[in-house]
Formats: C-alpha cells, structure tokens, sequence
C-alpha cells in the first residue's frame, strides 16, 4: 500500500512539473504613463506608437526600443505640428528596478492658426487702352502726363484760333 502512496505522490508531483513554465517570472512589459496637451485645447494627438487621443489627454505606451517617439497633434484651421519625446532609461541596481522616463512629459504643442484660405484665382484681364481721338497730333507722352515736357524740345504750342 505504501507503494501506491509513494507512486501517486511521484506521479502529482510530475504533473505539476510538466505545466511549469518560466513565464510566470517574467514581469509584464514596461510601460509609460504620458500626459499629451495642446494650446488650443481639442486636437487630435497621435503618437508614433500608435496610440491617439483628443487633448488634453494620458496615454500608457509601451517602452519602446529605440530611443524616442514622436506626439503628432492636428486640428481644423490650425497647422499641424510634431513634437519629438525622448524615452530616458535610468538602470536599476541590485536592490532597486530600474525607471524609464520620458522628455518633456507633458508633451505641449503650441499650435499655430493656418492663413486665410486662399480665394478663387481671378484671370487677370488687361486694361483697355484709351482710345485716340482721330484729331489728335500723337500718342500721349510715356510718363501719363498730360502735356509734353518742355525739356524735350517738343514742337511749340498751337496758335490761338482766330477772333
């Protein structure tokens, strides 16, 4: 009878073995906890990650690998705007996990507003020349002006009509 104990026991103990698995040492991933504004509130925040909002809003990212990701902000009758992020890892010592940090936090845009939209375009259309009377000696002067320059050494003026 002890045997069936001792093989029972044996065969518990193995079965708790064989659904082992390390991942339950394993932390879940690091994530960041990221405040997203703008000036005017109400745009729409997408970051490089993925992840979107209206502002002001927190988003939690994931950690990325790389070294950074990017706050795109749009809004109707502004200019869009990108702000960059740093993601600043502060290793942990023996006693101590390790941080991760983000730069600048919270991430602000100032956005601009976009210029008056533009009008239809007109087709140009040249003025009319002024028409010549037929009694006329010649062309006006260049300039516009209304009589010659006497610099010029233009024929003298015409003799008064007669009485």
């Amino acid at each position: 009878m002890r045997r069936v104990i001792a093989i029972a026991a044996a065969g518990l103990s193995l079965a708790g073995c064989s659904s082992f698995s390390t991942d339950y040492f394993k932390s879940a991933p690091p994530t960041l906890q990221v405040q997203i504004e703008s000036n005017p509130p109400g745009a729409d925040a997408r970051t490089s990650l993925g992840q979107n909002c209206k502002t002001p809003c927190s988003v939690t990212l994931p950690v990325p690998d790389s070294g950074g990701f990017t706050v795109s902000y749009t809004m109707p009758r502004f200019q869009p705007a990108t702000v960059p992020v740093q993601v600043i890892r502060i290793p942990g010592e023996f006693f101590s996990a390790g941080t991760t940090k983000t730069d600048p936090n919270p991430v602000v845009a100032e956005l601009q507003p976009a210029g008056p939209l533009p009008k239809a375009a007109h087709k140009m259309m040249r003025p009319k020349k002024p028409k010549v009377p037929k009694g006329a000696a010649g062309a006006p002067p260049a300039d516009g002006s209304a009589f010659p320059d006497p610099a010029q050494g233009s024929a003298p003026p015409p003799p008064p009509p007669p009485r």
